[in-house]
């Protein structure tokens, strides 16, 4: 029989207990102290250990305790047991918990870390919070006395049903895994689909990739479509890409001094405007003969795919205000038209003109080739 409770239980309970909560009260602020020197670190994976202690060692020393308030109180033995397993699987659960955030950020650290973005991955972080949380379970359910064997069984076969049921789900889950895993595509690469869309990847979650558009609208992509797309990733195997630039001068320029004034015109567009690359070789090819004019394209040197549009701009400023000032000519598309009596004769139209239309031709014809009245 247990022996009858007295007032010394009842202080050294309230002493365990109020040493329980002393000790939790001083480990909370050491772990602010803490805090504050791991954030003056580079590493941010200190800060996620840091700020997951400071939950889980507070309430470990709240249980600790309540653990030895209940061990030197007259307790029976069954209310002794039941006590001491709803501590337990309170420290359980707290742990468990604490080891899922301190998991889940090491590995968004790490992502973030080999992407050098800001976004993260977070269909690791998800897979790594749930197998966590998932050992915990199981381990509580131990701890409670319960065998954990036919619920594994039961798992193995009703995960059967599940693959089945979620087919879909399961394709977009791995096919996220595989593009991870390849490298092929990370958050922050500029990708363009075959389909059409494009943007910049902001995660890649465990069923679909977020890619925001230089709108800033977001667009979903499921992973599997994304697998089986043709895409274009300009941000590998380099950031840096070129852009072209269609020019055309007219016939009567001199050549080598078309060359010269756009290098200089290139060169000063990669050493001012923000986001060329300054050490970028200007280069100038000429490559067609056309209708009125010879065409040539213009390299220009970008540090990543959204620079290019601003780079244009300038470089088309700057170019056509240095063709005027050395006399260089921009011809603009001519096109000839015979008239004959009767009819009316229009050669092969050239690039960028425009037919005329079939009544202006029958009204020329009406009035011998001359023109119509107004």
């Amino acid at each position: 029989m247990n022996r009858a409770l007295t007032l010394d239980d009842l202080v050294l309970a309230g002493i365990a207990l109020a040493a329980g909560l002393l000790l939790a009260f001083l480990s909370r602020t050491l772990l602010r102290w803490l805090a504050k020197h791991a954030k003056r670190t580079r590493w941010s994976g200190d800060d996620v250990i840091v700020d997951t202690l400071r939950s889980v060692v507070p309430w470990a020393l709240v249980a600790g305790g309540l653990a030895a308030a209940a061990a030197v109180l007259p307790l029976t033995r069954t209310v002794q047991h039941h006590t001491d397993q709803v501590l337990q699987v309170w420290l359980i659960f707290v742990v468990t918990v604490s080891a899922a955030r301190v998991v889940a950020g090491l590995v968004r650290t790490v992502t973030q870390s080999r992407s050098g973005v800001a976004g993260s991955a977070t269909i690791f972080v998800n897979i790594t919070r749930v197998l966590v949380l998932a050992i915990g379970f199981l381990v509580v359910l131990q701890t409670l006395g319960i065998s954990i064997a036919p619920l594994l069984t039961a798992l193995g076969v009703g995960g059967l049903a599940v693959a089945l049921a979620l087919q879909d789900t399961l394709a977009n889950l791995f096919a996220g895994i595989h593009i991870l895993a390849s490298k092929t595509v990370q958050p922050g690469d500029y990708i363009r689909l075959s389909s059409g869309e494009e943007g910049y990847v902001i995660d890649i979650n465990w069923r679909q990739t977020t890619v925001r558009q230089l709108s800033n609208n977001l667009v979903v992509i499921p992973n599997g479509q994304l697998a089986k797309e043709n895409m274009t990733n300009f941000t590998r195997p380099e950031q840096q890409l070129t852009v072209l630039v269609q020019v055309g001068v007219s016939y009567d320029s001199d050549l080598e001094h078309v060359e010269r004034v756009t290098t200089e015109v290139v060169a000063d567009v990669m050493k001012d405007v923000s986001g060329a690359v300054p050490d970028h070789e200007p280069a100038v090819r000429f490559h067609t003969f056309g209708d009125s004019r010879i065409g040539f394209t213009v390299i220009l040197g970008v540090g990543e795919f959204s620079d290019q549009y601003r780079i244009k701009h300038e470089f088309i400023k700057r170019l056509h205000r240095r063709y005027r000032e050395e006399g260089i000519r921009i011809p603009s598309p001519t096109r000839t038209v015979a008239l004959q009596q009767g009819s009316v004769v229009i050669p092969q139209q050239r690039a960028g003109e425009d037919v005329l239309p079939g009544a202006a031709r029958a009204e020329q014809g009406r009035n011998g080739g001359g023109p119509t009245a107004p």
